[in-house]
């Protein structure tokens, strides 16, 4: 089965005419609601809502912006200072998302999001522009086929889709199942590598309870509805994880299954995860405190807390647990004068003594902490 034609068609039906057997109930913030088109809201197909984690000022990037919907929604969150990034291989989603660009854009008061052709698993290649050449140099021999190979290693290498190291925010709404299984490994690299160090993602998806028997993934029909390329809801955690991200977890999960397909439930969720800096690997003499109420925890660094236990940290790990999204577990203890320990080599678990920070500040104690 050829998925990328057999989703394209499918999807390019929906931009013409709604599709309900795509749609997944969905709550939105209906204030970000009011300012879009009819039609846009009607031919949505999603699962979850990935706009309620952009933050003012985000640079986003929407994998499979479809219509566009969660693109302006988004863009009313980011302000004058964030942008938003649509990408979409399917033509007729991309008229519809550029249909109303105008009108939005003096609606929002600025032109805030861009909307580009691309497949989500090649975040490099700039499909429009690969057509445009193709429309000029048609292949039609061997040589022309390595013109072409070297024109899309050029084109990645000095004008790729999206630049790596761009983006705050990487965002996506029921699209990451409907990749062929072969290029999955390749998609979830392309979202770290455009993610600054520091960013997040917030992707929501199906996935199911167990894995999708064979039968099934060869239906054209369930794979383009979002029902047998669903990850099986563990790998879709380990996916990420293996890919390098960190604080990989499940921030939304439905309770009902969205479809019980042959015993197998397909059910809406939300993934969230960081990309860990590189920088900041040394010691300046902070330690943290893990709160409870687990006897000790793990992070994706390779670090153990024991409830309690002043354990000493890097820079760089001490700003992911109280800056990052583990901020509500942890206790932050800053030296009480910074050290210059150079590059952090102290064992995991490395217990700090107390009187390396008797007078300093204590972050995350409460809510009114001092730092």
């Amino acid at each position: 089965m050829n998925v990328q034609a057999k989703v394209s068609k499918r999807y390019a039906e929906g931009a013409r005419e709604r599709q309900e057997a795509l749609c997944c109930p969905v709550s939105y913030d209906t204030t970000l609601l009011k300012r879009l088109p009819q039609e846009i809201i009607e031919k949505d197909y999603g699962c979850g809502d990935p706009s309620s984690y952009v933050r003012e000022g985000d640079i986003v990037l929407d994998l499979g912006s479809g219509g566009g919907k969660v693109c302006y929604m988004a863009a009313q969150i980011v302000g004058n200072q964030g942008a938003v990034i649509g990408i979409d291989m399917t033509d007729e989603m991309l008229a519809l998302a550029n249909r109303y660009k105008a009108e939005m854009a003096e609606k929002l008061g600025g032109d805030r999001v861009d909307f580009r052709k691309g497949y989500i698993q090649d975040l490099s290649l700039d499909v429009g522009a690969l057509e445009t050449y193709l429309s000029e140099n048609p292949v039609s021999s061997a040589s022309d086929l390595k013109a072409l190979e070297s024109w899309k290693h050029e084109q990645r290498q000095n004008n790729p889709l999206v630049e790596s190291n761009s983006i705050d925010l990487v965002i996506s709404n029921c699209v990451l199942n409907l990749v062929d299984e072969a290029d999955r490994k390749q998609m979830i690299g392309e979202i770290f590598r455009v993610l600054k160090p520091g960013g997040r993602v917030a992707i929501s998806d199906i996935v199911s309870d167990e894995h999708v028997p064979e039968h099934m993934k060869a239906d054209h029909h369930l794979w383009s509805g979002c029902i047998s390329g669903a990850y099986q809801e563990k790998e879709f955690l380990d996916a990420f994880a293996d890919a390098g991200f960190v604080a990989v977890g499940y921030d939304k999960w439905d309770t009902e299954p969205w479809q019980i397909v042959e015993s197998v439930e397909f059910r809406s969720v939300t993934i969230v995860a960081t990309k860990p800096s590189k920088s900041g690997l040394v010691d300046k003499g902070h330690s943290v405190i893990y709160k409870g109420p687990y006897n000790r925890v793990h992070d994706d660094l390779g670090n153990f807390y024991p409830r309690g236990e002043r354990i000493a940290v890097s820079l760089r790990t001490y700003r992911l647990l109280i800056e990052g999204p583990y901020r509500e577990d942890f206790i932050g203890i800053e030296p009480a004068e910074e050290i210059d320990g150079g590059c952090f080599c102290l064992p995991a678990g490395t217990v700090r003594p107390a009187s390396a920070s008797k007078g300093a500040c204590h972050a995350g104690a409460s809510k009114n902490a001092c730092c």
